[in-house]
């Protein structure tokens, strides 16, 4: 069928242009994940939504087509922690593979999952690959206090695809908000995530709503979902998309984080890792809180 009449619904400008209903959105994204359609289709899909917006009910829609076509991970004994990585570190370190290892010595399985979307960003997966944790190619069970991470390419083609298309067009597009929504694939799982724009809380609370799922949203560190160690954000909780506050954001900011490393490099990040995991450098607060209130989410479910 194609999406050109989607298109030219979403495509008349901030003004003009109609929001799609759950069911079209997640026709849309099947089409486009499944490449169905073409480099030109997805050009002008991407640069639409860029202008228009994400609406609860699309983004909603564009998971359904994507949880669809994920293959179902193997079930742990404990739900799931879910930890999308796409950012990677740009004037601070990433410490999403911290989190993923503190989450991991409170006996859960964590997943990471995430693909190169900028250049010159140091990954979360290439500091885990460094601390001795290799890459899955495909989904398998994850053990209690076991941490795995996967590449976006092994989880979906289509979907790296679609994150891929920022090269060229040089502008984020709804995939890259659907791979920090996503549960890949598990029966129980829990979904960690983030935003960067305060305008997005409220699209996202009722996104999680909407989809009934289970997940943790705050703020995050430069995209990335693990706590700015400087920073007490709000953190807003979702079982079975019932939604509560979990705590509100604390004024100020840190002017120290003991140990934390100037330098973003895979080896600077990788040494601080240890030296926290070790007991030779403490566990920033902020991310001790944020581990708190995900073992707080996940005794719910």
């Amino acid at each position: 069928m194609g999406i050109g009449h989607y298109i030219k619904e979403i495509g008349r400008g901030p003004r003009g242009a109609k929001p799609l209903t759950r069911e079209q959105a997640a026709d849309l994204f099947a089409q486009v994940l499944d490449g169905t359609v073409s480099d030109l289709e997805i050009g002008a899909f991407c640069l639409a939504m860029r202008i228009k917006s994400e609406t609860p009910q699309e983004l909603a829609g564009f998971l359904d087509a994507t949880h669809a076509r994920l293959p179902r991970w193997p079930t742990s004994t404990r739900p799931l922690v879910v930890l999308p990585s796409y950012n990677g570190a740009r004037k601070l370190p990433v410490l999403t593979p911290l989190l993923a290892l503190l989450l991991a010595r409170e006996g859960l399985p964590v997943l990471l999952h995430g693909m190169r979307t900028e250049a010159r960003r140091v990954l979360a997966s290439e500091v885990l690959q460094a601390l001795g944790v290799a890459a899955l190619t495909k989904p398998e069970a994850i053990a209690a206090g076991q941490v795995a991470h996967i590449d976006t390419h092994d989880l979906h083609p289509g979907l790296a695809r679609l994150l891929a298309a920022r090269e060229v067009i040089g502008l984020r597009n709804p995939g890259h908000s659907v791979v920090k929504l996503m549960n890949p694939g598990a029966e129980a799982a829990l979904v960690v995530t983030s935003y960067t724009h305060p305008e997005y809380l409220e699209r996202l609370c009722a996104t999680f709503t909407l989809l009934q799922a289970n997940a943790l949203l705050s703020r995050g560190l430069e995209g990335e979902v693990a706590a700015d160690p400087r920073r007490w954000p709000r953190y807003d909780g979702f079982v079975q998309g019932q939604h509560s506050l979990l705590e509100e954001q604390q004024a100020g900011t840190a002017s120290e984080v003991p140990g934390l490393p100037t330098e973003i490099d895979v080896a600077s990040t990788t040494r601080y890792t240890q030296a926290v995991m070790q007991g030779r450098l403490p566990v920033p607060t902020a991310l001790q809180r944020q581990v708190e209130h995900i073992l707080h989410l996940v005794a719910k479910m």
